[in-house]
């Protein structure tokens, strides 16, 4: 059975011939596993689908995440001036800001202009929120800007280098996301009490400009598309808050591409415990992360029990206390713990690090994920 249909029959809820394994490289474990030129890795379409292949094949996953697209062919010519600092850094001058690339996380990026996040009142929706959406909100105050004219090529030169072999899955982010980005976290919760009305205007508008990218990616030959909702939590709102804030403009977005055919998938971290079955009415297939105490509240048999005859579940390994602290027993006991979940309590289970794969977990330790599921995880 080749990867692609593993992960393509857990998606719909059936049992392939073994449990696949399919985990999120944070960038910085990109980094460190690759070694890449870091500015090359960030802005070259060839030189990031390339190391997602590449990550894919060495650690025997079974499917692909392509969690950038739209780059830039010209990225080059709007560089001012390209430097090392402190012997392995490479800070990049724009017209507008500087950024630091280094081989361990994110850039760093600096404005000339400090950027001051508007307030509710002040906002403009036509004028602010765009129709189009250009940017991707990877991090604070870091955006990846996208080519609206080329946003989808990186898919294009994954699939004919991989053929059907392994499962290409898409991104995109939130609109709950957006608007925190937009107007600082902090700021933006805040408004959620101040002025529910025109955030609700604020959410529709980045939901249905999101809505048209998903769509038109699922013209690519992928299986699915992630929905990046990191902030969606019971750290950052309530139960109540995520019904009125976010259930409503994800299921704008996953609607859209189920309708496609292709499958869409739920991430946020932290604890959601309180809101698995509000977030399985979003029309969603799958959710991703569940992750476990103590970064999370989730309980992946008492997850199964209550999402599982519905919903895939893509999870649900401690990144930082199995893989990264754990030593060599605990770190098998517990992943053969979740294999064992997953293949009996689940219809649509893929293995998986809860979030994302932090930046220190060693290549040994990502190599057993694969030793464990080829030993234990067959049906």
């Amino acid at each position: 059975m080749t990867p692609k249909k593993r992960i393509n029959l857990a998606m719909n809820l059936q049992k392939p011939d073994r449990v696949p394994l399919m985990c999120q490289f944070s960038y910085g474990s990109m980094l460190q596993q690759l070694n890449p030129d870091p500015v090359e890795f960030w802005y070259d379409k060839n030189v990031f689908a390339d190391g997602l292949i590449e990550l894919c094949k060495k650690f025997r996953f079974d499917g692909i995440l392509v969690s950038l697209h739209g780059h830039f062919d010209n990225w080059k010519n709007k560089i001012i001036k390209s430097e090392p600092i402190d012997g392995e850094n490479i800070r990049l001058t724009f017209a507008d800001r500087t950024e630091v690339h280094s081989s361990s996380e994110l850039p760093f990026v600096t404005f000339r202009e400090k950027r001051v996040p508007p307030d509710i009142e002040d906002l403009d929706i036509e004028k602010d929120i765009p129709s189009i959406i250009d940017y991707i909100p990877v991090s604070n105050n870091l955006h990846f800007e996208l080519d609206i004219n080329n946003l989808f090529e990186i898919f294009d030169i994954i699939y004919k280098k991989v053929g059907e072999e392994y499962s290409i899955h898409g991104e995109v982010t939130s609109p709950f996301d957006y608007l925190l980005d937009l107007m600082g976290h902090e700021n933006g919760l805040i408004s959620l009490l101040m002025n529910p009305d025109k955030c609700h205007a604020v959410l529709n508008k980045y939901a249905h400009g999101i809505r048209d990218i998903a769509e038109k990616m699922c013209e690519k030959q992928i299986d699915a598309i992630k929905l990046s909702s990191p902030f969606a939590g019971m750290g950052f709102i309530s139960s109540e808050q995520y019904s009125e804030f976010v259930l409503p403009y994800e299921t704008i977005i996953n609607e859209a591409v189920r309708k496609k055919g292709k499958h869409v998938y739920t991430h946020t971290c932290g604890s959601i415990g309180d809101r698995l079955e509000i977030m399985s009415d979003s029309k969603t297939s799958g959710l991703e992360c569940l992750d476990p105490p103590p970064i999370g509240n989730v309980d992946l048999p008492n997850a199964f029990e209550r999402i599982g005859n519905k919903l895939f579940i893509k999870g649900n390994i401690d990144s930082v206390n199995t893989l990264l602290f754990a030593d060599d027993k605990k770190a098998e006991d517990d992943v053969v713990k979740i294999i064992e979940t997953g293949k009996n309590k689940g219809k649509g289970f893929i293995l998986s690090t809860a979030c994302s794969i932090a930046p220190k977990v060693t290549a040994g330790r990502l190599g057993m994920l694969y030793e464990l599921v080829d030993k234990y995880g067959w049906y």
